[in-house]
């Protein structure tokens, strides 16, 4: 059994987490990207973890210039700048790497695939197996029975070990001839110029054919045409870039293979840098492997944190008599408004049970109040009722609406709630984490009492009514301390971003609203649901009796491994198809047989089948099985929760269930939506829609007439928008064109580009950008719009909705294409995708209000992107059609009027 060195390409690691982070990059509360270091971090303790190697290094570059810079100018020229945020994570990325007791290796002027080769060789010298950790294929040229390639970061997969087998399977020759097809062919990413006119295919057939460079010049000819005359023409070319593409196994660094023996972790600094980059899950699994040497960082003994937090200046009562809770009533009954917050058994606030409260009216006292200790649960909910229903004392909470849903199910109404910190800090800054660790961090300058301080976590996890009452008052007397601070703090940063309008205008009302729409929950038809599982049960028996018979055997259809061996082995179907068939990949060399590889091969029945089972069996068990366990077994409805703070637009997401992604698309996945019904006989279900909500936005924006006039005279937009483009009459404008047109509206919004779009409607990329050269020609001021969006985000920071909500951006100015490119789309949704979302909540608002005033028994259940849902009683049906539509379609007066398609049925598909 030979021993395993583990050499790290650390730049290349680096980068690829960076760039897998870039839609969505990590930050601390400074604002600083740690997408690589986290990223990286977690790469590297997962190889220790896992694979425990007997040696370890992580080899970098140096800014120094290689031979290859000095052979070859241009070498690398092409390569984009490092992103400036990046730059500042390598150091850190070394000091981890020493941390976690990993040598960190360079040497100036020698790359570090120079580097690593020439350790790799060394290693298998002396009978030690190298394992090269990087997804760059220039590496592939050193691959023997010592020397193997580990991708930990393949996408898609675990981990991808190349072997020799592998090379050749993937570019059809021996590794050591891949220097030779890189002469050949070049290699953009490092600017190797290779042979004008030569890819992968034709020099991996040259040097299968002739197996050098040097050869294959010696019959040079022996070959014909264009592939000839470019060979002659760049010869020099083809054995410069080989010899660029060598890697050097001979650079003359100094190191001895004890010294890269896996070695003992240096916790303490590891601790410290964790906790600079703020990676609070390492630091939890760092700090309890250690917990006896690091004794102050242990996070898991309540009473040392407790008396930990008692060393500030805060005054924290535990209210344990009736006297107690007499006092403090009268004092919440002085005071003009108060922060409470509620301590339960889970998170699940329609059926989880009331552990106590909390409450602050001044900041650094608090006072927690357990409903199960010495005053019985019926007198304190019975003393607080008047307070906390008491509208003119103004409340404020952390995701009150949770708070709100927990005293509903108590008896108690609470009313007056004014503020929400969870809410403002979404406002204040959409790409910032909202928890309330998070903002008493970045806002008050200190670390709160993790939950799990007091209750633990994983196995080893107690519910929060078995903690002693003394414990929980410091945790929940810190709670309602926060949101007391936070709150003046909070107030101030709404109006500096002028978010402060948006917040009382919109979001405050609206969070009440969600309230009662999570109260009253949704009705399910467990019957339908139970009669459309046996008949799903059937379809799939019936696709796998197909599936064996097309494949001559019975396999387990749900295996990626067995099923990827029948289609590509037994089968053949790459042969059948005409396609070269997928590459084996991960540590169990299985066919790749996702949706993206099934479809190229989809003309053939079998494949059908296959596609068609998935689909099942996903409705099956995603849906049909998988909404009757989220049932309340208190109320028989689906309480999904509504959230406010996840989307950066301003959407509305839901969750358990989320209603978003309740199939549409195919009939099969619609037929869920007929067991989403009424609970009551004569009452229905009534659906009130949105029309094109984001191009009537857009077109107000805009202020496009063409747009604007083609919306007042309820034309069909997207035959209009093909007429404009296309310039045919609207009567000639086929099926296909609409189509077309229809996604360069929707995608114009999206920040669509050539590539996108040709991708999309299957044209070339060239037809694609005259498409949409030809829409701004027909519809200019939306260029100019988009052009105006853009123009403030980047002078600004930020862009902004309608009524006033931001969006920070800071990538905008990034040198980096890639990343500036996701924030440009961004730019150009956030104010459509924003506005669009506030005018359903403006509208939703207004629907609550006018059903109150009504004293109407009807109820508003859902909202699924631009669509409400609402549980009819049949005698109002008439008077909930005109009230929803007249109040959606003039929530807001834009440009582009309003329109709302009205349906009404016995289940949720009956609606549309």
């Amino acid at each position: 059994m030979f021993e395993r060195l583990f050499l790290l390409d650390g730049m290349a690691l680096a980068y690829r987490a960076y760039f897998a982070f870039i839609s969505n990059p990590l930050k601390n509360s400074k604002g600083e990207n740690t997408s690589a270091v986290f990223g990286f971090t977690n790469a590297l303790i997962k190889i220790l973890d896992e694979e425990k190697p007997e040696y370890i290094a992580v080899v970098f570059d140096t800014p120094e210039p290689t031979f290859r810079h000095k052979k070859y100018a241009p070498y690398k020229a092409t390569r984009e700048k490092m992103p400036e945020d990046m730059a500042p994570q390598l150091p850190l990325v070394k000091q981890i790497s020493e941390a976690l007791g990993v040598p960190a290796v360079e040497l100036a002027g020698f790359e570090a695939d120079d580097i690593i080769g020439t350790l790799s060789v060394r290693a298998a010298k002396e009978n030690i197996k190298a394992y090269m950790v990087t997804g760059d294929k220039d590496f592939m040229q050193l691959i023997n029975d010592k020397i193997v390639m580990y991708n930990p970061l393949k996408k898609g997969i675990a981990l991808e070990i190349v072997e020799a087998a592998g090379v050749k399977d993937k570019f059809g020759v021996e590794p050591h001839n891949i220097t030779d097809m890189l002469g050949l062919m070049g290699d953009t990413a490092d600017n190797i110029p290779g042979v004008k006119g030569i890819g992968e295919k034709t020099a991996a057939k040259l040097i299968t054919q002739y197996g050098t460079i040097e050869n294959l010049y010696v019959h040079i000819d022996e070959l014909k045409g264009k592939v000839k005359e470019n060979l002659i023409e760049y010869r020099d070319n083809a054995f410069l870039s080989k010899e660029l593409a060598t890697i050097d196994t001979n650079v003359p660094i100094k190191i001895d293979f004890h010294k890269l023996k896996s070695g003992r972790k240096n916790y303490e600094q590891l601790i410290i840098l964790l906790k600079q980059l703020e990676f609070t899950s390492l630091i939890k699994k760092f700090t309890k492997k250690e917990e006896d040497l690091f004794s102050d960082l242990s996070l898991t003994d309540p009473e040392k944190t407790v008396q930990s937090q008692k060393k500030r200046n805060n005054r924290y009562h535990l209210v344990a008599s009736l006297k107690d809770l007499n006092n403090l009533i009268k004092q919440l009954e002085k005071t003009d408004a108060f922060s409470f917050d509620t301590e339960t058994t889970g998170i699940d606030p329609m059926q989880d049970d009331l552990v106590g409260l909390s409450f602050s009216f001044q900041e650094h006292e608090a006072f927690y109040i357990p409903v199960n200790g010495e005053l019985p649960r019926e007198t304190v909910l019975s003393q607080l009722k008047p307070v906390l229903e008491n509208e003119k004392i103004k409340k404020s909470g952390q995701n009150s609406k949770y708070d709100v849903l927990v005293l509903k199910n108590c008896g108690i109404q609470v009313r007056g709630i004014n503020f929400d910190t969870m809410i403002a800090a979404h406002l204040i800054n959409s790409e910032k984490d909202v928890n309330i660790d998070a903002l008493a961090k970045e806002y008050l300058g200190y670390t709160k009492i993790p939950t799990s301080d007091l209750i633990g976590s994983g196995r080893n996890q107690t519910n929060m009514q078995d903690i002693p009452h003394e414990i929980i008052a410091e945790y929940a007397c810190e709670d309602a301390d926060c949101v007391e601070q936070l709150k003046h703090v909070l107030v101030k940063k709404l109006k500096e971003t002028e978010s402060d309008r948006i917040f009382h205008d919109i979001e405050m009302p609206l969070s009440s609203v969600l309230a009662d729409m999570e109260y009253h929950g949704v009705w399910l038809d467990l019957k339908i649901l139970k009669d459309m599982s046996l008949e799903f049960a059937k379809e799939i028996k019936k696709q796998e009796k197909t599936i064996f018979k097309e494949a001559g055997i019975h396999f387990n259809l749900n295996s990626p491994q067995q099923l990827g061996d029948v289609l590509f082995e037994k089968l053949q179907i790459q042969k059948l198809a005409g396609i070269e068939k997928p590459k084996r990949t991960g540590k169990t060399k299985q066919y790749a047989t996702d949706v993206r590889i099934l479809e190229l091969y989809k003309s053939l029945p079998i494949i059908d089948s296959i596609l068609a089972y998935r689909q099942l069996t996903k409705l099956k068990s995603t849906y049909i099985d998988g909404l009757p366990p989220l049932l309340n077994p208190k109320t028989g409805r689906i309480h999904s929760t509504f959230s406010q703070t996840i989307a950066s637009t301003g959407r509305l997401s839901s969750s358990n269930p989320n209603f978003q992604n309740i199939p549409i698309r195919t009939d099969m996945g619609r037929e869920i939506r007929t067991a989403f019904t009424p609970q009551l006989k004569n009452w229905v279900l009534l659906s009130a829609d949105y029309s094109q909500i984001e191009l009537r936005v857009m077109a107000h924006m805009s202020g496009d007439e063409n747009l604007i006039q083609a919306f007042k005279d309820g034309e069909d937009i997207h035959t209009t928008t093909a007429s404009l483009v296309f310039e045919i009459p609207k009567e000639k404008v086929t099926k296909d064109l609409r189509r077309k047109a229809k996604d360069i509206n929707f995608g114009i919004m999206y920040g669509i580009s050539p590539f996108g779009l040709a991708s999309r409607i299957g044209m070339s990329q060239s037809e694609a950008k005259t498409f949409i050269q030809n829409y701004f020609a027909k519809y200019p001021t939306i260029k100019a719009c988009i052009d105006r969006i853009m123009d403030q985000g980047k002078s600004s920071g930020f862009v902004t909705t309608l009524f006033g909500r931001r969006r920070y951006l800071p990538d905008l100015q990034s040198k980096n294409f890639t990343v500036r490119n996701v924030a440009e789309r961004a730019a150009i949704n956030t104010p459509i995708q924003g506005t669009a979302a506030e005018i359903i909540k403006i509208a939703m608002i207004h629907v609550d209000h006018a059903i109150r005033k009504e004293k109407l028994k009807s109820k508003m259940i859902l909202q699924v992107h631009d669509e409400l849902v609402f549980e009819v009683m049949q005698e109002e049906i008439g008077t909930m059609k005109s009230l929803v539509k007249e109040k959606m379609e003039n929530a807001v007066k834009i440009k582009a009027p309003l329109k709302v398609d009205i349906g009404v049925g016995d289940n949720w598909l009956e609606t549309k």
